[in-house]
């Protein structure tokens, strides 16, 4: 079911997330300091922040001179942005056609959440058998909290939907950098570029589901608090396959009729 778009105005004027949920703490791997962004940089944050959000529809085509219009920068900018989007698999590139939003098949959507499971799975092991920091535990129990006052409404509000997105990639981000792993990171990260399989796609439509996915969230940091690393993966592994059984069932219909599933 394609999800509905915000105004393109709504999207140019984005200037970064303004949420009122805390900010994660970096992740437990060692970071240089960050450099400041070059306007190329910037670009591709704020459009690949607006892919994951599914801001455009699958087999879109992007084009340049609207997109600079868009947000206010020239066509140069733009077109580094893409072409580093295209590299991460974000978007396809056909010569003499440019760049269009990747739609993935049925098939595709299936082999990515296993491996996502089992990836996610290990992150979740090996953040238990680390141990969280404090910094890290507490930024989780900030995020549980921010999600228990949205799901304690009793219902889905549309006004909602992009904190939940936040409160759910921050509690996986964090439970990434708490495993330590730099490969396993980078890895996660290949899928997490891919709208569908991404930490930010929340399924919006189903009020029970989506509470029994967030104690799941609950249940994960518990296990990992208490150092229990078979839990921890058990429970990681069979909240990101419940995720894929509800996707595929959700969108099997769609994909019946045209063949591809909504990225």
């Amino acid at each position: 079911m394609p999800r509905a778009l915000p105004s393109r105005k709504a999207f140019a004027q984005r200037s970064g997330p303004a949420r009122s949920v805390p900010a994660l703490a970096a992740n437990a791997l060692p970071v240089s300091p960050a450099a400041p962004l070059t306007l190329a940089q910037t670009v591709a944050e704020r459009l690949r922040a607006a892919l994951l959000d599914g801001r455009f529809l699958p087999d879109e085509k992007l084009n340049e001179e609207s997109l600079s219009a868009m947000l206010g920068v020239s066509r140069t900018p733009v077109r580094s942005a893409l072409h580093g989007l295209s590299a991460e698999g974000l978007l396809d590139y056909v010569p003499n056609r440019g760049y269009s939003v990747r739609s993935v098949d049925l098939e595709r959507v299936t082999s990515l959440f296993d491996v996502r499971g089992v990836l996610e799975g290990l992150a979740a092991r090996l953040a238990a058998e680390r141990g969280m920091d404090s910094v890290q535990q507490a930024s989780c129990v900030q995020a549980l909290a921010a999600g228990d006052r949205i799901i304690d409404k009793g219902r889905l509000l549309i006004a909602d939907r992009a904190i939940f997105s936040e409160i759910n990639a921050r509690i996986h981000n964090t439970i990434l950098g708490a495993a330590g792993n730099r490969m396993l990171h980078d890895m996660v990260r290949q899928y997490h570029n891919i709208p569908v399989t991404s930490d930010r796609n929340v399924l919006w439509d189903d009020f029970r589901w989506l509470r029994r996915s967030h104690d799941d969230h609950h249940a994960m940091l518990d296990a990992i608090v208490l150092r229990d690393g078979s839990r921890a993966e058990q429970l990681m592994r069979e909240h990101i396959h419940s995720v894929k059984l509800r996707l595929t069932s959700r969108m099997a219909p769609e994909v019946a009729a045209r063949g591809t599933i909504d990225a």
